[in-house]
């Protein structure tokens, strides 16, 4: 199962395509995963202009790179969370307005439906992404949590995401949200509730990244087995936890990388995520989309921690076995 590892361009939108695609082609990339911001695939564009998507399509082919998703992280993050000034630096203007957060919402709404579209004429069947979340801010119940509102937050991301999804539905698409911190779904129990309210439609799956499921102690493998349907898509993405009774697991109000930091996001392969296991399981689900590196690590320089990355891959992936190791001893004796 020869999975194809590509480089998700979210962290390198600071590079123009035509200079990112032969530099990833450099590093042994199979193909991108395109962020809709920088200028790697935009989206009102591939829209309106009829040659838009071909000419992203042949400018990676030129270079030998495939593409298999899009990701559209930044505006999916602003459907469904309390707007404040941060999302402004997120935003394309149109999509900011006048900062009036109803509005920021109903125009981040109106643009990931528009990514659907602009996914199906680019000819990508799955679309990576966030989804914010009403209740986040909740995490921790002091002053004391009015579940009923907790529950609420559920009812509002299935309000504000069903119709998303059901363009997705009408263009042949599917929505793969990142398992994350700050989302409607950040571990297993919350996934189960987010797929529940939105009533578990196959238009809405999961972007498995690993690396946000290690600083909560969590297993990534359980979790891709637990909801082995739901996997449309996987990033690789490392973290490593350093507790030592002197530094939080919470992150301090820290940039990531800084010493004192309880956990880090490192370069696949340098941190604590258990990739083989991992693959384990994602060959027994019968998983073969992308494996899509995200470049994530303050203490790596990023073009050594890619083409590393690649490396790490191509002897880590492997395929399943196509027979029982003990076939052949059957009929021996």
């Amino acid at each position: 199962m020869a999975r194809p590892i590509t480089l998700f361009t979210g962290q390198w939108a600071d590079l123009p395509l035509e200079d990112l695609a032969p530099r990833a082609a450099s590093f042994g990339f199979d193909g991108l995963e395109l962020a809709c911001w920088g200028d790697h695939f935009e989206v009102d564009r591939a829209l309106a202009e009829p040659d838009y998507a071909r000419g992203r399509r042949e400018l990676l082919e030129r270079h030998g790179l495939g593409c298999w998703s899009i990701g559209n992280h930044l505006v999916g993050q602003c459907v469904c969370d309390p707007i404040d000034a941060r999302h402004k630096g997120i935003l394309a203007p149109e999509v900011w307005g006048d900062g009036d957060p109803e509005g920021v919402r109903s125009r981040a709404a109106e643009r990931m439906k528009d990514t659907a579209r602009a996914a199906a004429a680019f000819g990508v069947p799955v679309v990576t992404g966030f989804t914010g979340s009403a209740i986040w801010h909740q995490l921790y119940s002091f002053p004391p949590n009015d579940w009923a509102a907790v529950e609420r937050g559920y009812e509002d991301f299935a309000e504000r995401w069903g119709p998303i999804i059901d363009v997705f539905d009408a263009e042949g698409v599917r929505f793969a949200l990142e398992v994350h911190p700050t989302e409607i779904a950040y571990d297993f129990v919350t996934t189960r509730k987010a797929l529940a309210a939105i009533g578990r439609r196959e238009g809405f799956g999961i972007n498995l990244d690993p690396s946000h499921f290690i600083p909560q102690f969590l297993d990534p493998a359980a979790f891709a087995s637990e909801f082995a349907d739901r996997i449309y898509h996987v990033h690789v993405k490392d973290s490593q936890v350093t507790l030592d009774g002197r530094r939080s697991i919470l992150g301090s109000h820290i940039d990531f990388g800084e010493a004192e930091r309880g956990w880090t996001f490192v370069s696949p392969g340098h941190g604590d995520v258990d990739f083989e296991a991992l693959f384990r399981v994602l060959n027994r689900i019968g998983y073969d989309g992308p494996l899509s590196v995200e470049w994530g690590d303050s203490g790596m320089d990023r073009e050594w921690g890619a083409a590393d990355a690649v490396t790490f891959l191509r002897q880590t992936d492997f395929s399943p076995s196509s027979v029982a190791f003990d076939a052949a001893f059957q009929g021996s004796a």
